[in-house]
């Protein structure tokens, strides 16, 4: 059953006929945005690391699923940083052990950025048991089902990579990439 939500925390939204089940929608979406943002806190404290160190992690931990190469470039794009920044970013990270720096195979100007086995053990340490229960949660799912979900996520991570230029006092409508809109 959906819950009314006071007219107090859904005022911006349209008077229609399914109000209530898309202000409900939105709600659960956000209750489980919010879930995700306290999760991320937690294992940033608990592998004693900042969100783009984790997201770096992450990144390269995709790519080498995927048989890619990834190059201090690649981060710095993916990250909407400067090179600089992703140097310094990678030094702390091979400091604590987490990365490791390899000659690239056939360009010497280049560095191929690796994680290590145990950044690997201690990502399956901190998140496997979440994964393996957001897995789970998954389970029923028909594909008709998965196909709509997948469309709607789509839909709102579309709708919230749009940031109106006015309102978010950018000129010129332009904003720097970040992790979220950067595409490759």
């Amino acid at each position: 059953m959906t819950e009314t939500v006071p007219a107090s925390r859904a005022y911006w939204y349209p008077e229609d006929e399914t109000r209530a089940l898309r202000v409900g929608v939105l709600e659960a979406l956000r209750m489980y945005r919010a879930a995700e943002t306290a999760m991320r806190r937690r294992t940033q404290q608990s592998m004693a690391m900042g969100e783009n160190e984790l997201l770096v992690l992450r990144f390269i931990t995709r790519a080498t699923g995927r048989g890619e190469q990834v190059t201090p470039i690649d981060l710095a794009r993916y990250l909407g940083l400067s090179t600089a920044s992703i140097t310094a970013l990678l030094d702390r990270l091979e400091r604590s052990d987490h990365v490791r720096r390899h000659p690239h195979p056939t360009d010497r100007r280049k560095v191929i950025i690796t994680t290590t086995s145990q950044t690997e053990d201690e990502i399956r340490a901190t998140l496997g048991q979440m994964h393996t229960r957001m897995h789970d949660a998954t389970a029923g799912i028909t594909a008709e089902e998965a196909k709509v979900i997948i469309d709607f996520l789509e839909r709102m991570r579309a709708a919230v990579d749009e940031v109106d230029a006015h309102a978010s006092g950018v000129s010129g409508g332009k904003r720097a990439p970040t992790a979220g809109n950067t595409r490759k």
